[in-house]
C-alpha cells in the first residue's frame, strides 16, 4: 500500500509546478431583447476592484483574465441570471456574447461571476462556517442536488454513493440505515439536519434537500460528543426572491411511484417561501415488503432589513414500512434462498413520524461580522412488531422470535455562533466562535411475548412453514427514560500569517449530562430505579497548518481531539471516564487546468488510546467478571488515505470518483475472557472502498438537451456479525463470531431529455444485478437491490 501512495504523490507532486500563471484576454457584448447594443452599463468582475463599461456598441474588456476554461455567470437587478463556459488561453483575446431576455430600461450595472472549482468556492457550511475547502486543513465533500437529481436517489444511501469512503453498515431490519466512516459509525451522534443533530432511526427524505455535506474525520470542535469518522449535515432547500418550481413524478419496478412538488417565489419584497412536499407508494423486490410515506417541508424568508434575515422552516415525515429482517445465517454462511424470500410474517408492520421546527436569524453588521441564531424542536416516533431475527439451527430449523419496539425523542437546540474577519498588523484572522446547547429526551420501550415465538419449520422449506395464528398481543414490561444535556463553547481562527502560509487553531469545552430513569411495569406498584447521573466533560482542541505554494494548491497537516462518553463503572463503582481520541491527517488539494480537474490526497490516523474493557480485578483484587465494571486500558486505531476526483473537462460534463483504502483494529486488549482479539479488523470496516459517476448533457446539435450518466460503486471484503472475543470454554480459547462478506461492484446507468420545460430522465441500476448484503451484527441481513428500472418525468415552471 505505502508503495502505491508515493507514486500516486509523485505523479502529483511532478505536475504542482508546471502551470505558470498565464492571463488571456475577454471581450463581451452586451445585447437588448430585441438584438441591440446596451452601451453605458457598468460591468463588474465578481467582488475584485476591476470594472468596466459597455462602449456604444454594448462591448467590454477585461485584460489580464486567468487563462482555463470558465462557466461565468452574467447577473443583473431584476435580469434572469445567465450562464455561459468560456476557454480563456493565454495571451489571446477571446469572445463572449449575452443577449437580455428582458426588455430592461433601467438596467445600471451587471456582475460577471466565474464559477469557481470546488476547493476554491467559498462555501457555508454545516450552517455557519464560511470558508474556503482549500483553506481547511480537513477534507469536506458536497454533494448538490443536481447531482441527487441526476442520479434519481430516492434513499440517502444513494447520494453517498458518491462520496469515497463512507457506506453503508447495515439496514437494520428496513427500519433505517447506518452510515460508517474511517471505521466508525455515524448513526448515534454524527448525523445533523441544517446544523442540528439529527435521529438517524428512520429513512430521511432526499427529495427536498439542497445538498449533502459530509466532512470527513473529527469535527468534535464545533458538535461537541460525536465520533471521529466524520459527520453527515443535510440542508434542505430555502426559500428565494425568484418565483419558480417544478413537479415530477418518479415510476420504477416494484409498484414505486413517487410524486414530488417544489414551488417558491416572493410574496412581497420582504417575504419570499418555499414548499416541498412527495408522496411515495412502494412495494419491494422483497415479496410482501411494502412503503407509503410522506413528506412536506414549508419554509418562510422575512427580509427584516438590509443586513438581517430570519428563516422559519418546518418538516413531518409519515413512514410506513415492512420490518424486514433479511435472510439468516448458518454458522458463517449466508442462507442460499431466492432474494426475494420474505421470512417475516405477514402482518409485520412498522411507523416513523418525525417532525421538526426550526428558526435562523442571521444579521451581518458588516462585510465583516456576522452572527447567526438558530433554534430547533425536533420529534420522532417509532413503532414497529413483527418477527425478526432470522438465526435458524445448523439443520435450517427456525422458530421466528417476535419483536415489537417503540421509541420516542424529543430534542431541543439553541446556536449562536459569531464569525469575523479582521486583521492584526499584517495577519489576517477568519474567527469562528460560538456556544450551543441541547436537550434531548428520550423513552424505549421493551415489549415481551408469550409464547416469544410465531411459527416454526426449516428455512429451506419455507412454502410448508407454520406461519402461526392471529396476530399476539405484546406487554409492555419496561420503559427507560434517559434525560441527556449538552453544552459547548469553542472558538476557532483561521490565521494567515502570509498568502501562503495559514493556521487553523481552535478548542471547545464540552459537558454532557446524562441520567435514566427505569420503569419496571411488571411490580405492582411500579418500581422506578434512578441510574447514576452521569456527568463528562473535555477539551477538544485543533490545530492545522495549511500552506498554499500557488493559488491552486494546498498542503496541510492538522491534529483534533475528540471523545466518546463511556457506560459501565470503575471497580470503585465511579462513572468511569470518557474515552479521548487523537486524530492526524495529512493531506493535499490541488487544482489542474484552472479548475478543470480538483484533486484531494487525505491521509489520517485515528487512535484511541484508552478504549473501556472490562476490568481485570475487582477492587478487593478479586478476578472480576462483570463486564459493566471496566478501566481504560484498552486500544484501536484507524489509519488509511482517501483520494477525491472532480472534474468538468469539457461544458455540460460533470465527473466525480473517489478511492478510499481503512484499517482499523484493536491495538490492545486486555485478553481477558470476553475481551476482543488483539490485531482484529473491526466489524462492518471494509479495507477498500471506490466510486465513480459521470454525467454528460449535449449543449447543442440536433441533439441538445440529451442526457447520459453512468455511476459506479465499490464496497471491498468487510467482516459481519460481532468482532471474536477471548472464551476459555470455546476452542483455541476463542469466540468465533466473525462473517466474511465479500466485496461487490453495483454499476447504474441513465439517460434523459430536457426540451423546453419537460425532461425526462431513465435510470438502469444495478445493471449486472450483483447479489451482496448489508448485515447488521448476524440477525439483519439484508441484500442490496437486484436489477431495476427508475424512470422520472418533470415540468419546470
Amino acid at each position: 500500500m505505502s508503495s502505491r501512495i508515493t507514486i500516486l504523490f509523485v505523479i502529483l507532486f511532478s505536475t504542482f509546478y508546471i502551470q505558470a500563471q498565464e492571463t488571456g484576454t475577454i471581450e463581451g457584448r452586451i445585447l437588448s431583447a430585441d438584438g441591440f447594443p446596451l452601451p453605458g452599463i457598468a460591468i463588474k468582475l465578481g467582488k475584485e476592484a476591476k470594472t468596466n463599461q459597455t462602449n456604444a456598441e454594448g462591448e467590454f474588456t477585461f485584460n489580464s483574465f486567468p487563462t482555463g476554461i470558465h462557466t461565468i455567470t452574467l447577473a443583473g437587478g431584476g435580469m434572469k441570471t445567465q450562464s455561459k463556459q468560456i476557454k480563456v488561453l493565454a495571451n489571446e483575446t477571446n469572445f463572449v456574447e449575452f443577449k437580455l431576455v428582458e426588455d430592461i430600461t433601467t438596467l445600471k450595472e451587471l456582475v460577471i461571476k466565474i464559477k469557481q472549482s470546488p476547493n476554491k468556492k467559498k462555501e457555508t457550511v454545516l450552517s455557519g462556517l464560511n470558508i474556503k475547502p482549500m483553506d481547511l486543513p480537513q477534507s469536506i465533500q458536497i454533494v448538490g442536488h443536481h447531482v441527487i437529481e441526476q442520479q434519481q436517489a430516492v434513499r440517502m444511501s444513494d447520494v453517498i454513493k458518491n462520496v469515497n469512503g463512507v457506506y453503508v453498515g447495515s439496514a437494520r431490519g428496513g427500519a433505517q440505515e447506518s452510515f460508517w466512516s474511517r471505521g466508525y459509525d455515524m448513526s448515534s451522534n454524527n448525523m445533523f439536519k441544517n446544523g442540528f443533530r439529527f435521529n438517524s432511526g428512520s429513512m430521511p427524505e432526499v427529495s427536498s434537500l439542497e445538498r449533502v455535506e459530509v466532512l470527513k474525520g473529527s469535527a468534535a470542535l464545533l458538535f461537541g460528543n460525536v465520533a471521529p469518522g466524520g459527520i453527515l449535515n443535510m440542508v434542505t432547500k430555502k426559500p428565494s426572491f425568484k418565483s419558480g418550481g417544478e413537479i415530477s413524478m418518479q415510476m420504477g419496478s416494484n409498484a414505486f411511484y413517487k410524486p414530488s412538488i417544489d414551488i417558491y417565489g416572493p410574496l412581497d419584497k420582504n417575504i419570499a417561501y418555499r414548499f416541498t412536499g412527495s408522496y411515495e407508494n412502494s412495494e419491494s423486490f422483497r415479496d410482501v415488503v411494502k412503503k407509503e410515506r410522506y413528506y412536506i417541508n414549508p419554509s418562510v424568508l422575512f427580509k427584516a432589513s438590509e443586513k438581517t434575515e430570519i428563516v422559519l422552516q418546518a418538516d413531518y415525515l409519515h413512514d410506513n414500512w415492512t420490518p424486514d429482517f433479511g435472510t439468516g445465517i448458518i454458522g458463517k454462511t449466508i442462507v442460499d434462498i431466492p432474494r426475494n424470500t420474505y421470512l417475516g410474517a405477514i402482518w409485520s408492520n412498522g411507523q416513523t413520524r418525525q417532525a421538526s421546527v426550526s428558526g435562523l436569524v442571521k444579521h451581518e453588521f458588516n462585510d465583516n461580522w456576522k452572527l447567526n441564531f438558530n433554534s430547533s424542536f425536533q420529534n420522532f416516533e417509532r413503532n414497529s412488531k413483527g418477527t425478526e431475527r432470522v438465526q435458524p439451527a445448523a439443520n435450517g430449523d427456525w422458530s421466528r422470535p417476535l419483536g415489537q419496539n417503540r421509541n420516542l425523542e424529543q430534542v431541543i437546540g439553541e446556536q449562536i455562533s459569531l464569525q469575523g474577519n479582521f486583521e492584526t498588523g499584517k495577519i489576517k484572522h477568519q474567527l469562528f466562535t460560538g456556544v450551543d446547547f441541547e436537550n434531548s429526551f428520550l423513552q424505549a420501550y421493551t415489549f415481551t411475548f408469550a409464547p416469544n415465538s410465531y411459527g416454526s419449520g426449516n428455512i429451506f422449506d419455507f412454502d410448508n412453514f407454520d406461519q402461526g395464528g392471529p396476530i399476539p398481543d405484546a406487554t409492555n414490561t419496561k420503559i427507560v427514560k434517559t434525560d441527556t444535556n449538552r453544552f459547548g463553547i469553542y472558538a476557532q481562527d483561521l490565521i494567515s500569517l502570509t498568502d501562503k502560509f495559514k493556521v487553523l487553531a481552535g478548542i471547545r469545552w464540552s459537558w454532557q449530562e446524562s441520567q435514566a430513569n427505569t420503569q419496571d411495569l411488571t411490580k405492582t406498584p411500579v418500581v422506578s430505579k434512578d441510574d447514576v447521573k452521569r456527568i463528562d466533560q473535555a477539551f477538544t482542541p485543533k490545530v492545522g497548518l495549511v500552506y498554499q505554494p500557488t493559488k491552486d494548491m494546498s498542503l496541510f497537516a492538522s491534529y483534533s481531539n475528540s471523545f466518546t462518553p463511556n457506560t459501565g463503572t470503575t471497580v470503585d463503582l465511579k462513572v468511569i471516564k470518557p474515552s479521548l481520541i487523537d486524530q492526524y491527517e495529512l493531506g493535499i488539494k490541488k487544482d489542474f487546468w484552472r479548475g478543470i480537474l480538483s484533486t484531494n490526497v487525505t491521509l489520517y490516523q485515528i487512535e484511541n488510546s484508552n478504549l473501556a474493557q472490562t476490568a481485570e480485578f475487582k477492587a478487593d483484587g478479586s478476578a472480576n467478571t462483570d463486564s459493566s465494571i471496566k478501566t481504560l486500558s484498552g486500544s484501536t486505531k484507524s489509519k488509511g488515505v482517501e483520494l477525491d476526483i472532480t472534474a468538468r473537462p469539457v461544458t455540460g460534463l460533470s465527473i466525480m470518483a473517489g478511492y478510499s483504502y481503512n484499517d482499523m483494529r484493536y491495538t490492545k486488549t486486555s485478553g481477558l475472557e470476553g475481551s476482543f482479539i488483539e490485531g482484529d479488523r473491526l466489524a462492518r470496516t471494509p479495507a477498500n472502498t471506490a466510486n465513480f459517476s459521470f454525467f454528460y448533457t449535449l449543449q447543442s446539435g440536433l441533439l441538445k438537451g440529451f442526457s447520459v450518466g453512468s455511476t459506479a460503486n465499490y464496497i471491498g471484503k468487510r467482516v459481519g456479525g460481532w468482532n471474536n472475543q477471548y472464551k476459555a470454554a470455546e476452542p483455541n480459547g476463542i469466540f468465533d463470531r466473525e462473517i466474511p462478506i465479500e466485496a461487490y461492484t453495483t454499476i447504474d446507468l441513465s439517460a434523459g431529455y430536457e426540451w423546453g420545460k419537460f425532461s425526462i430522465l431513465c435510470k438502469l441500476s444495478n445493471v449486472t444485478n450483483e447479489l451482496n448484503y448489508t448485515v447488521h451484527e448476524n440477525y439483519s441481513v439484508n441484500p442490496i437491490a437486484p436489477r431495476q428500472v427508475m424512470t422520472t418525468l418533470k415540468y419546470k415552471f
